[in-house]
């Protein structure tokens, strides 16, 4: 029997905070998030938040856009795990912590999805867990070159071969 965990990445309010840049689809994304976290608690599924952190700028301990978004905070028990690289296993607790639940399983959602999404989904399929990536919750700034939706799309094609089963949000069920 397959045990799962919803991870959730990044989802921090420096994500938000930009004046100049928003995320591709920022607010249907963050709904769909939140919809995942309530399906998962409602079938008492373990929720890991993965939280960025860095020693200069937004992403300090501590200061206001370092927390967790205050629309999908944690909750008393669940998990939260600082990283302080896009590989969300790298120089972590995750994997054990994944361990300990009896983990086999993750749907995997959050930000950003050329970065810690990309680079979490792929050590886990390393690692040998079974993943869904929420292709429709996770999300990005536009760059140089592409923009955040094109990002998305490019990724969920790339991680949806073989390194992630693809699902919408509502698509996802939790037992």
């Amino acid at each position: 029997m397959m045990s799962t965990a919803l991870l959730i990445i990044d989802v921090q309010e420096a994500m938000f905070a930009y004046p100049d840049m928003k995320l591709y689809d920022e607010e249907g994304v963050l709904e769909r998030i939140s919809s995942l976290l309530d399906k998962a608690r409602l079938a008492g599924v373990p929720v890991i938040y993965i939280q960025h952190t860095e020693e200069e700028g937004e992403f300090v301990k501590g200061i206001p856009t370092w927390e967790i978004s205050s629309r999908i905070a944690p909750q008393a028990g669940e998990k939260v795990i600082e990283k302080t690289t896009p590989d969300s296993f790298h120089l972590t607790g995750l994997q054990e912590e994944l361990e300990r639940l009896g983990v086999t399983e993750l749907v995997i959602c959050g930000m950003q999805t050329d970065y810690c999404v990309n680079a979490t989904s792929r050590r886990a399929h390393s690692l040998g867990y079974s993943s869904v990536l929420v292709k429709d919750a996770h999300s990005t700034f536009d760059d140089n070159h592409l923009t955040g939706e094109e990002i998305v799309k490019q990724h969920n094609d790339a991680l949806g071969s073989g390194i992630a089963a693809l699902r919408s949000e509502q698509e996802v069920t939790f037992r």
